[in-house]
């Protein structure tokens, strides 16, 4: 008798634990959906034609995607994705029909690199299988900084897409596959460099794999918006007068890798790779973020 009524009430307790567990969900899933309505409407998304860095590039926003100025881009980054402070980010293009805050978005970052005019007289000498074995190698010893910093560790598992120099456009393109610590799916950084007579502009897609055919469906149109301004682009290189790179087209595709070996992880993109693009910092509903993706796998279930 006793032990039955002792299992009663522990069945009781259990019903109202998951009771106030589940109100506890939805409390927290409607202050997510609050926080990030309000967060949304704060944005100032643009389209059409937009100058950046004091008009040395010229962007063309078409209606299919959006941008969002300087800072609009660093509040994105460290508060809706959880990025650590410190971007040196320009901007941020994204597709018009996702929300940022949408668990399928993606967006290309903008930052720039004033190290000189990238020479491309080795477009069609790189071993890109040697290459991709010589950054694996540097990405394993750059892991132990990052532990040191508290960050995640990063295998760079493979190319999603194979590097490609458009030598027409003086446009660099390719993917790496990454794998973080303790994440079963991995993440896709798809990077377009475009390159200008006193630096380079790079353009960093941060995404899930499950989106390369998308994002690589979109290549096309992301590289066309982006270009150098007259007296700005390429073509405008003054030999013996403007600042030479030290380094090549070699030297864009591992700059991410040599940026980690010296610990500048703002540098070319790495900030981005420093956590998870689908982290929710604290001050958001963490068991409301969690609600909907187990809804939305029930659904594809």
């Amino acid at each position: 008798m006793v032990k039955d009524r002792f299992i009663k009430w522990l069945f009781l307790a259990l019903c109202f634990s998951t009771f106030g567990l589940a109100q506890d969900i939805a409390e927290e899933d409607a202050s997510y959906e609050t926080w990030a309505a309000q967060f949304e409407a704060s944005l100032e998304p643009k389209q059409g034609s937009i100058e950046i860095l004091d008009g040395q590039v010229q962007l063309k926003i078409p209606d299919s995607f959006y941008f969002l100025g300087q800072e609009d881009a660093r509040r994105v980054l460290t508060e809706a994705w959880g990025n650590p402070p410190g971007s040196s980010a320009l901007g941020m293009i994204y597709p018009a029909k996702f929300s940022l805050l949408d668990f399928e978005s993606w967006a290309v970052i903008l930052t720039y690199d004033d190290d000189g005019y990238v020479s491309d007289n080795e477009a069609s000498k790189i071993n890109y299988e040697k290459l991709l074995s010589s950054m694996q190698k540097d990405s394993q010893e750059s892991n132990k900084q990052r532990e040191e910093l508290g960050y995640a560790t990063v295998e760079l598992v493979g190319w999603a897409a194979e590097p490609h120099y458009d030598s027409e456009n003086h446009k660099l393109y390719w993917a790496k596959e990454l794998k973080f610590q303790d994440e079963l799916d991995h993440t896709l950084n798809y990077s377009v460099r475009v390159l200008g007579r006193k630096g380079v502009l790079n353009l960093n897609a941060v995404a899930g794999m499950s989106q390369l055919s998308e994002i690589e469906g979109s290549i096309p149109e992301i590289l066309s918006l982006a270009d150098f301004s007259a007296g700005n682009a390429y073509a405008d290189y003054k030999k013996g007068e403007d600042k030479r790179a030290t380094y090549g087209l070699t030297g864009l595709i591992v700059g991410t890798t040599i940026a980690a070996k010296a610990g500048l992880f703002a540098k070319l993109g790495v900030l981005l790779l420093a956590l998870k693009k689908f982290i929710i910092i604290a001050v958001v509903a963490v068991g409301g973020f969690f609600s909907r993706i187990f809804k939305r796998k029930s659904v594809e279930a």
